[in-house]
């Protein structure tokens, strides 16, 4: 479980990005962070995986191996002359995990185990996200936040990566995460939405998202 109570969240000198934010999130759970571009996403993100540290609230968890997938243009220039398996090898050093076993095991867990020896950059944007899912795996995580996963794939790619996220969720009972834009995989998937507006935050079904983002935007509120 992670817990944050009443949080505030400010650069300095800045406008609070984030105000009076509460949500937990339970073992099992498999949340979509949903909003606007600007109300507070990346934020609240970066606060749960301590890289920011709030102004005023508490903030709790009892989750031992969080593990992060950022987008993949966040993590790593595909020109660099890298391949897959040395790529995961670094993050293995740097969890000091001794058996190099569990590379070959985290790439199999997501399909890619015959992409070992393959340059990151030869690979297709669907493959790399979901080399990203192995690197994150090899820490055996419980809890795993994804941002925007599936951020520059096609509907193939997509329909590949969604269906391991599930099952990482309901058969190996790891805690999920995601920041969506993609509302169509995020509705079949996740088990709540937690919507951003403006800073603050809620949780809400599906169909309540539809409704309110309507709202906000001066359409009819009928679905």
């Amino acid at each position: 479980m992670i817990s944050l109570e009443h949080i505030d969240f400010a650069y300095e000198n800045g406008p609070y990005l984030l105000e009076d934010l509460t949500m937990t999130i339970y073992d099992g759970d498999y949340v979509a962070i949903v909003g606007e571009n600007g109300s507070g996403k990346s934020t609240l993100v970066k606060i749960m995986l301590g890289l920011l540290k709030p102004n005023h609230g508490k903030i709790s968890s009892t989750f031992r191996r969080p593990a992060y997938v950022p987008q993949p243009t966040d993590l790593i220039n595909k020109q660099f002359p890298i391949t897959v398996e040395e790529l995961l090898d670094f993050q293995r050093q740097v969890l000091k995990i001794r058996a190099k076993t569990s590379i070959e095991a985290a790439l199999d867990q997501v399909g890619m185990a015959d992409f070992r020896r393959h340059l990151v950059g030869t690979l297709s944007g669907g493959q790399f996200q979901r080399v990203l899912v192995a690197k994150a795996l090899l820490g055996q995580p419980d809890f795993i936040i994804l941002d925007e996963p599936s951020t520059g794939m096609d509907l193939r790619s997509q329909d590949q990566l969604y269906p391991l996220i599930h099952d990482l969720h309901e058969q190996k009972g790891v805690t999920i995460v995601t920041v969506e834009h993609n509302l169509r995989y995020a509705a079949h998937n996740a088990s709540s939405f937690f919507h951003m507006v403006e800073g603050r935050g809620h949780f809400c079904t599906p169909d309540e998202y539809i409704r309110e983002y309507l709202q906000e935007n001066g359409g009819n509120a009928h679905v």
